[in-house]
């Protein structure tokens, strides 16, 4: 498709800005008028929790009103100050982008309810609430951009909001993990800035819609499979893939309970996410060659990370493992690029995000009611709370992939797109990380809840604004394992959406062929 200036201002002449395409820029703005809010009275500590969990439930609002909006109008963008597409700085949301939003918006919801009872007067003075809302001002803004470089623009901004999450109390161990998570996730970036500036050297343009059409057109005659190499190796540092991942079980466990849950949840899936935009919808046919490639490391990332689940005593430093073996899980959808595959790879990681903030939160929890994260020591817990033992075995079903819950039906597609290829060490990947991760879990719940407390506990209870969102979280999980075809419904869209992105282009430029 060739686009010349003269067509792109006629095509915006054509398309006035309709006021529902304002739900596209409303999260991140919203998000960033929040945390000035809330960074202006951070003084006054009591109100921040008031002000911010009706601000986060308004984002989840917002989310679902765009979700409606793309669902029924294809994507959508919006160009800022009217300067005309591919030189302005776009929004676009199309059901991908807006499925993991939402997600993220419902993750980040629970997790400021969460922490009414784990984060106390110190922690909140220090900014958690304000971190936060800039936190999912960048986690939105990178799920809801259109162009490439503000993507790299929002990755900084939930960076920087991480990094002050992450040493939020600034105990010894905080900093330290502080030091291992930067590290990466800093290469990761540096990495991210090299490929985007190449690209620009290249195309002349940041715009994914233009980008898409002339990497199409000129395909032959560019470096592409450098600039797609480039990517994966940024992007798969920021989702913990082979053999880059030990930075997260090295630091997710060191902030507080509620931080890690929302690491958990949200950072490695915006790095998947951005996999997912690049391989798919820019560079298919660079992402066709690099397949065994993507397909081994998603199988080395699974693999690692049961194996790592199986050799821990620290619940939290477990979990981290577990998230690392999902994220294979979505290389693997990646690597396989079918309609089945990518949709796979959204599903799991909408799942992911649910399941896995609610996991940390019963980690949390567990170390609450029994003084300690460490297996050798817990015991009992099944005597404290028959609701709390009952979500829990819940949720380690779902991560492990078994049926009636969510995580069982984005395993079963991955699994039937690989052997629609004939991959069956693929599809006995998929299914041995399920059988470790459900080992490493079982002995979780054999060691701590249902094996007698070998100490006394000490006197606690869970407060309601903590199993609150864990039931809320739970609930999601089951109602979308037992009631999965409109979420099914939804994710196919989106995955033939990305592979195949003329709605994406038209909604950039619209009334351009």
């Amino acid at each position: 498709m060739a686009v010349s200036p003269a067509d792109l201002s006629a095509a915006l002449v054509m398309a006035p800005v309709a006021p529902a395409d304002w739900l596209v820029v409303l999260p991140p703005a919203w998000c960033i008028l929040a945390g000035a809010v809330l960074l202006m009275l951070r003084k006054s500590i009591r109100l921040q929790a008031a002000i911010a969990i009706p601000a986060l439930a308004i984002l989840v609002l917002i989310d679902a009103l765009l979700l409606v909006h793309v669902s029924q109008n294809g994507p959508v963008t919006m160009v800022m100050g009217r300067w005309l597409p591919p030189f302005g700085i776009a929004f676009t949301a199309d059901l991908t982008g807006v499925l993991f939003a939402l997600a993220g918006a419902v993750v980040a919801l629970a997790g400021s309810v969460h922490a009414l009872s784990d984060i106390d007067g110190t922690g909140r003075r220090y900014g958690f609430y304000p971190f936060l809302l800039l936190l999912m001002a960048g986690v939105s803004g990178a799920f809801l951009t259109g162009d490439i470089f503000n993507l790299y623009v929002w990755f900084e901004v939930l960076l920087i909001s991480s990094f002050g999450l992450i040493v939020l109390g600034s105990e010894a161990r905080q900093i330290d993990g502080a030091i291992k998570y930067a590290f990466l996730n800093l290469v990761a970036t540096t990495l991210f800035l090299i490929a985007t500036g190449y690209l620009y050297g290249i195309f002349g343009t940041l715009n994914m819609a233009d980008i898409a059409v002339k990497a199409a057109a000129g395909r032959a005659d560019l470096p592409l499979m450098t600039l797609a190499t480039l990517y994966l190796v940024a992007f798969g540092m920021k989702a913990a893939a082979f053999p880059v991942n030990f930075w997260l079980p090295a630091s997710y466990h060191t902030p507080r309970v509620v931080v890690s849950a929302l690491f958990a949840g949200l950072l490695t899936k915006v790095g998947i996410y951005a996999l997912l935009r690049t391989l798919i919808m820019l560079f298919p046919i660079e992402r066709e060659e690099l397949s065994f490639v993507i397909a081994l490391a998603g199988v080395a990332t699974m693999l690692v990370g049961a194996l790592g689940a199986l050799g821990q005593s620290d619940i939290r430093r477990l979990l981290g493992y577990v998230v690392i073996s999902g994220i294979g899980v979505m290389l693997v959808g990646l690597s396989l690029g079918s309609p089945g595959g990518v949709g796979g790879a959204i599903f799991y990681a909408l799942h992911s995000m649910v399941v896995m903030t609610a996991l940390y939160m019963v980690a949390g929890l567990a170390g609450r009611l029994a003084g300690t994260f460490d297996l050798n020591r817990l015991g009992g817990l099944h005597t404290r709370s028959a609701l709390f033992s009952t979500l829990s075995l819940v949720l380690f079903f779902a991560v492990s992939g078994l049926p009636p819950f969510s995580g069982f039906w984005p395993k079963v597609m991955v699994a039937k797109a690989a052997m629609d290829i004939g991959a069956w060490w693929l599809v006995a990947a998929v299914f041995l990380t399920g059988f470790l991760t459900t080992i490493a879990l079982g002995r979780v719940f054999a060691l701590a809840y249902w094996r007698p407390a070998g100490e006394a506990l000490p006197d606690a209870a869970i407060p309601a604004s903590a199993l609150l969102p864990l039931v809320a979280l739970t609930a999601l999980t089951v109602g979308f394992g037992l009631f999965p075809n409109a979420l099914l419904a939804t994710i196919q869209h989106a995955a033939q959406g990305l592979a195949d992105p003329r709605a994406y282009i038209g909604s950039v430029f619209p009334g351009v062929n």
